[in-house]
């Protein structure tokens, strides 16, 4: 089958080819059938190109290959040669500035990747990474093409080898519209973003039908890879979504917040919201007792650029917040802990999803401002056999290997191991500061005062009252408010009111801050 297959007769002059040309396009960017493409609505999907469509800019969109068909033959495959070869390729704009994508075209063999269709997608990644620009895919296919076979398979290989060089390099975010099973799934993970939408889109490794056969559970695509499930329980999707035109909106949005590349900073833009606004609502917001429970989200609503910010893996590890918001019209990391889950405590999967996060930061120059208001680690057998010592240690590695500006603020609690891990003065912080209602501790004081006091208790008339003697005694000796500022480990107790205009003047500060790493391959970091 050549191009001419169905075309009356070749023409013969400029204006023949160039009238050939259009119709031959007009085949391309119509798809297989109308068919095909009723049935891709009737799904609740979105096609390939409409999905471009809200993803770029207007009239933006300068496609790749468009007439690449693939070379395979048997099985049927030589009398059916589409053009795209089932995946759109090429660069646009989102707002202003330049993205490359890539589309599976489900109408066309399912998205199945083959040979010609991997090529197009390396080809494009190659394009990105030269360029400095982000990447985005939106996957929508059937896996491998079979039968293609092994070539299909490297295909793959070839998609991980550059979503690996393109690491920490330009933003790579992948938007799941459909099926992904098998090793298709391990080009998101190993990508910075994921998101997807629910009940249309499903990502994993051996299908329902294979789990049946191999351990006998029963269960549905949903129920094994389904948005809710990665959003909430395994933490690969970092957000979902009900349909497809709100996650395509939001994937817009976060590329707003995210630079070209690795060494570009974020865009800022001009901020309406005053620098130097006071936030006397946060005396209210967060209650003095440190064992009264309050909601960490509104505490960076009120100090964030008009109470914007967009959280990563907020379904997931909810003990910890993981957010991007501007502060002056500059983009900033947050990291923050939830006293509304766990008391805000850390755990394996707090460790993971803020570790991930500041490295992501690190990565693409994004300032990290750490909220602190945590008890310590969770205790527990399945958290030791777990592993929350190297898991944790993720979390103080991601910090400790960081080089962007890095504040902390310590708004009550700060027990422990905990405190230091979350970015503490000692591993590295640029600037810490502290509420007037802060606790800096090895721990509580009710735990010190019975490890510290214990015979006095024990040979004491009243042994309650001498414990409650000793917990004060403590308190006021190691943990008032400017116990930890006396001693340098606090650069300054501020106003909580005065929270906002610290952080922008503190960080307007660092904005050149430069620093070096030693010189090394790389590191070997805990897993």
């Amino acid at each position: 089958m050549t191009v001419l297959d169905d075309a009356p007769g070749e023409p013969t002059d400029a204006r023949g080819r160039v009238a050939e040309l259009h119709e031959i396009r007009a085949r391309a960017l119509a798809g297989p059938s109308e068919k095909a493409t009723e049935a891709q609505h009737a799904k609740g999907k979105l096609t390939a190109r409409e999905r471009i469509e809200l993803l770029v800019d207007p009239g933006s969109f300068q496609e790749v290959e468009q007439l690449r068909r693939h070379r395979a033959s048997g099985f049927g495959l030589e009398s059916k040669k589409p053009y795209t070869d089932g995946v759109i390729t090429g660069w646009g704009t989102v707002e202003g500035r330049t993205v490359f994508v890539y589309a599976h075209d489900f109408r066309i063999f399912g998205g199945a990747l083959g040979e010609a269709h991997a090529t197009k997608i390396h080809k494009i990644m190659d394009m990105a990474i030269a360029a400095g620009a982000p990447l985005v895919s939106l996957n929508d296919g059937a896996g491998a093409r079979i039968q293609e076979g092994v070539s299909a398979l490297a295909g793959y290989g070839g998609i991980f080898q550059r979503n690996t060089r393109a690491s920490g390099v330009i933003p790579q975010i992948s938007v799941m519209l459909g099926p992904c099973a098998g090793g298709a799934a391990y080009s998101p993970a190993l990508t910075d973003f994921v998101f997807m939408v629910r009940d249309t889109s499903q990502m994993f490794i051996t299908g329902p039908d294979v789990v049946k056969a191999v351990t006998g559970e029963e269960i549905s695509q949903n129920g094994l890879g389904g948005a809710d499930v990665h959003a909430e329980t395994s933490g690969v999707c970092h957000f979902a979504y009900d349909d497809e035109e709100t996650c395509i909106a939001e994937v817009r949005y976060l590329l707003s917040l995210l630079p070209q590349n690795n060494r570009e900073n974020p865009p800022t833009v001009e901020s309406s919201d005053d620098a130097d606004r006071r936030s006397d609502v946060l005396l209210d917001l967060v209650p003095a007792d440190g064992n009264r429970p309050y909601d960490m989200a509104k505490v960076i609503e009120e100090i964030v650029d008009d109470g914007e910010y967009l959280e990563v893996h907020e379904r997931w590890a909810r003990n910890i917040i993981c957010a991007l918001a501007r502060l002056d019209g500059r983009v900033v990391g947050i990291v923050a802990n939830q006293p509304q889950s766990l008391a805000g405590v850390l755990d394996i999967e707090a460790s993971e999803k803020a570790a991930r996060f500041v490295q992501m930061c690190d990565a693409f120059n994004i300032p990290i401002v750490t909220f602190l208001d945590v008890p310590g680690f969770l205790p527990g057998v399945d958290q030791e056999h777990g592993g929350i010592i190297r898991h944790g240690a993720k979390l103080l590695y991601a910090y400790c290997n960081a080089t962007v500006p890095r504040i902390s603020l310590i708004l009550r609690k700060a027990y422990g191991g905990a405190y230091i891990v979350m970015d503490s003065q000692s591993i590295g912080a640029d600037l810490t500061y502290a509420w007037p209602t802060n606790e800096i501790a090895v721990m509580g004081a009710e735990g010190a005062a019975n490890v510290i006091f214990r015979r006095q208790i024990a040979e004491a008339q009243d042994p309650e009252a001498m414990r409650s003697r000793m917990v004060k005694e403590y308190k006021s000796e190691l943990m008032h408010p400017y116990y930890a500022a006396e001693r340098g480990l606090v650069d300054d107790v501020i106003d909580p009111a005065e929270t906002r205009e610290v952080l922008i003047r503190s960080l307007a500060m660092l904005q050149n801050k430069h620093a070096d790493l030693p010189s090394r391959k790389h590191g070997n970091p805990p897993q």
